[in-house]
């Protein structure tokens, strides 16, 4: 039933999307008060200089950017390529290129859960003609992570399952192409990580995405999206890392998650409210042996 009704949501004009989304907001904020504690939360650990009003206010307006969000995502489904190049414009691509020798090799691409990260991966794709490889995991509801896997799969982009990962990018070493990571997501228990202080709190970070590019010599960029306006966004790309990279052997050495760290605390506070607060990442303590 839910799929059935983003389905529909997908093909009503943009003026209407954005009519629901008020009463989404309503709901969401005011009367469930969706994740509202781990929210404010959040946002006193990262601002922790702000007065009450600006973390209510900053929550208020992730509230009507989440609303939003929520339904470009669903509307992707029916976007033309036309509608993504119009609505995300691409900064940094000249760099991405260069570092790419001549587009005769792929380069890995780390962004966050901010702006349109779903929108953002359609752009780029229209915009520079490349294909896109998005790193994911599967979501627990098989029809609503079928309906997200066919908005990623669009326009010849290949969605590649999170373990699938490196086994598919060190396979595929030919041609310009990018391997989308969102990398501040939360390791699963058990699994070798990284702590670093993130937003003023110690959080684990995967080692993957460094693994890989150390592998496979690749550069590495962050990608930032900024929200214009309502319904349009840039992209930003920026250089975290290019080879030849240092010895890997050195278990301190983490040039690359440092830097994405830096980039992504960076993009957070120039425009906090269209970053994903009610995202529970710092639910883990490190474990004496991590």
């Amino acid at each position: 039933m839910l799929v059935f009704f983003a389905k529909f949501i997908s093909r009503i004009p943009f003026k209407a999307i954005y009519i629901i989304s008020y009463f989404l907001y309503l709901f969401i904020f005011y009367l469930s008060k969706y994740r509202t504690g781990t929210v404010h939360k959040n946002l006193r650990q990262a601002f922790p200089e702000k007065s009450e009003k600006y973390i209510s206010d900053v929550a208020r307006q992730f509230y009507r950017h989440l609303s939003d969000l929520s339904l470009e995502v669903i509307k992707a489904h029916k976007m033309s390529a036309e509608e993504f190049k119009e609505r995300c414009s691409i900064l940094g691509a000249d760099a991405l290129e260069a570092v790419s020798k001549g587009r005769s090799r792929p380069v890995i691409v780390l962004t966050i859960h901010q702006g349109n990260w779903e929108w953002m991966l359609h752009a780029v794709s229209q915009h520079l003609g490349v294909p896109i490889d998005p790193v994911y995991k599967p979501l627990h509801h098989k029809g609503w992570d079928q309906f997200i896997h066919e908005i990623r799969s669009r326009f010849n982009s290949r969605p590649i399952p999170m373990k699938q990962a490196g086994r598919d990018i060190l396979k595929r070493k030919d041609g310009f192409r990018l391997f989308v990571m969102l990398a501040d997501q939360t390791p699963v228990e058990g699994e070798r990580s990284y702590w670093v202080s993130y937003l003023n709190k110690e959080a684990p970070f995967y080692l993957g995405a460094e693994k890989i590019a150390f592998l496979t010599q690749y550069p590495v960029f962050f990608a930032q999206c900024r929200r214009l306006k309502r319904g349009y966004y840039e992209l930003e790309f920026k250089e975290l890392a290019v080879p030849p990279y240092e010895n890997t052997r050195d278990k301190n050495n983490h040039q690359i998650i440092d830097a994405y760290v830096k980039a992504a605390e960076a993009a957070i506070y120039e425009q906090p409210e269209t970053f994903l607060w009610s995202h529970r990442r710092w639910k883990r303590r490190r474990k004496s042996n991590e």
